[in-house]
């Protein structure tokens, strides 16, 4: 998650013929026969968005280009309508200990309003969907992908039967995300600047009741704001009054979070990926790597300790030519060893990019491999992630 993370992660890719092209469906599958449309649909219509099918939804890929929108973000302040994303406010007795049923995440020892990223697990071990959970007193606050939020929900309904699974669906979802952000949301929503990177709170603008995480899925430092979707439009315009905030599409989105090296659900994670394969180890703490009681526990954590068979790295690639999702990863001997999940051409580093999976014997930084596209062979590095480094407030900086 989410992000952006999702929030956590978030789960954004762009149209086809776009720098960073894919399926826009966010790997969703095929697009149902009526799309749904985003409570700001008009805005972003009204300020040129280019419109395009994700995750079920008619969502705009860019106003201005992508390469212009990611670099203004880089530099500024960008808002991201991410209302597509599921937000579930989840709630029962023990609501804790029943979500450590399928999420490895230490949430009884979870503070309030501090989200944490985790994954909820499928019974092989693979990762079902990326997420953000927030305690708020007994309930949890929890924003899902939205390609996948639907099926999430049905899974969390199944396994969970105890706790209420409520989907917030009157509130949309915007990120504000750059180095400028806070200087931007401060001059609205003040007091938003004393949040670190991971905290949340309540807060309160244009007349509503706001909640609010510093988070996002750019690498950048930044904010995601849940809003009643009848005065969405209302805090966008307020945030864009401000000379330093522009509105960016998905295009830039999906560039931002792969420069932070950042997985993207559904390309980089699925249920056939554990989270020791996709490297996001962070996300099982010390008490449940002992003590387990998650999906797929006996397989992670053997993992943990000896190791998976292949691991997520990055890649730079020789020449101007960016390698898309689905590329070929081969040895010296032209043998297959993995495929790329993301890649394109970075606009900050000025050279192509990839993200993919690899066999571990082969994921140190620095190893030569050659990518396979289309019958074209291109020289690769492996190397470490992110591309960008990440540039989050933490506390005390």
């Amino acid at each position: 998650m989410s992000t952006e993370v999702h929030n956590g992660p978030t789960d954004d890719k762009q149209a086809r013929g776009t720098p960073f092209s894919g399926d826009p469906s966010g790997g969703a599958g095929d697009q149902p026969a009526q799309l749904e449309r985003l409570p700001l649909d008009a805005w972003h219509r009204d300020r040129g968005g280019r419109m395009v099918p994700f995750a079920g939804y008619e969502m705009p890929v860019q106003y201005e280009g992508i390469i212009a929108e990611h670099l203004w973000t880089r530099e500024n302040a960008g808002l991201f309508d991410v209302s597509h994303m599921g937000q579930l406010l989840i709630h029962g007795r023990d609501a804790d200990s029943e979500l450590e049923k399928v999420l490895p995440a230490d949430l009884r020892g979870a503070k309030d309003m501090k989200p944490k990223y985790s994954l909820l697990l499928a019974d092989n071990g693979g990762i079902i969907d990326d997420l953000m959970a927030t305690r708020r007193g007994d309930d949890f606050y929890v924003v899902v992908n939205g390609a996948t939020k639907h099926g999430d929900m049905a899974y969390l309904a199944e396994r969970l039967p105890n706790l209420a699974i409520d989907h917030m669906k009157e509130q949309a979802l915007l990120a504000l995300q750059g180095p400028r952000a806070v200087d931007v949301l401060e001059g609205i929503i003040p007091g938003v600047r004393a949040l670190a990177f991971m905290e949340a709170g309540p807060f309160r603008a244009v007349g509503h009741p706001l909640w609010i995480s510093r988070s996002g899925y750019t690498g950048e430092d930044g904010f995601e704001i849940s809003v009643p979707a009848v005065v969405a439009g209302d805090l966008a315009d307020a945030i864009l009054a401000n000379e330093l905030a522009k509105p960016i599409g998905l295009g830039a989105r999906d560039s931002l979070r792969l420069e932070a090296g950042l997985p993207l659900y559904g390309h980089d994670l699925d249920e056939e990926t554990t989270p020791v394969m996709a490297g996001l180890t962070f996300a099982i703490n010390k008490r449940r790597r002992a003590e387990g009681g998650f999906p797929g526990d006996m397989r992670i954590l053997a993992e943990l300790e000896k190791g998976a068979p292949t691991t997520r790295v990055g890649f730079e690639v020789e020449g101007r030519q960016p390698v898309r999702e689905g590329a070929l990863v081969l040895d010296a001997e032209g043998t297959e060893v993995g495929r790329i999940t993301s890649g394109g051409f970075s606009p900050s580093l000025q050279r192509p990019i990839a993200m993919g999976y690899v066999a571990s014997h082969l994921a140190a930084t620095g190893t030569a491999l050659k990518l396979e596209q289309r019958g074209k062979l291109f020289d690769a590095r492996v190397t470490a992630m992110p591309f960008v480094p990440h540039r989050y407030h933490r506390k005390g900086a």
